[in-house]
């Protein structure tokens, strides 16, 4: 009998770049089933809401059958207690994204010994990209064509637009 393995790939996902997709398709080659679970940080300035970031990743990810999009709230070892998942994929670009999340590993690690971090390099392509940089590049007036998927250009244009209305 096989195990089936179910990953969580954490993230505030706002908004979803071609980074991000590029370790969700490889991590669907990887894995049985995953689950991307977009946190509900209270500490962080989120230019789309929850569901909004819910919706985007389901419909960049429509095409991957083995992908389900989901959210949470609090300690992420809890959440993956919660539905029975140890495996963690993060997306790495830099040495600095490593010493991070290697931290993060040993920490979730120590609240639950049998948390696995399963860390995948980004495409090359998209060592630069941040959601915060796409952010900040549309804010500015700039393409952000090369950085997001299609539908996630759309509603960051929109959004911009109405946040410098309100202005």
């Amino acid at each position: 009998m096989t195990k089936k393995i179910l990953a969580v790939y954490p993230g505030s996902f706002d908004p979803p770049t071609k980074g991000h997709l590029d370790i969700i398709i490889r991590a669907s080659h990887l894995f049985p089933k995953i689950i991307i679970a977009v946190t509900k940080n209270i500490n962080k300035k989120h230019i789309f809401s929850l569901q909004e970031r819910i919706d985007l990743l389901q419909k960049i990810t429509e095409k991957l059958k083995n992908v389900k999009i989901s959210s949470f709230s609090g300690l992420l070892a809890n959440y993956l207690e919660n539905i029975n998942s140890f495996v963690l994929i993060r997306g790495l670009r830099v040495l600095s994204d490593f010493e991070y999340e290697f931290q993060m590993a040993l920490m979730n690690r120590k609240l639950n010994k049998k948390i696995e971090t399963i860390f995948l390099m980004t495409d090359q392509s998209y060592t630069f990209l941040s959601s915060s940089m796409v952010k900040e590049i549309a804010m500015l007036g700039g393409n952000i064509k090369n950085f997001v998927p299609e539908c996630v250009e759309k509603e960051l244009k929109k959004r911009v637009a109405n946040l410098s209305k309100s202005n």
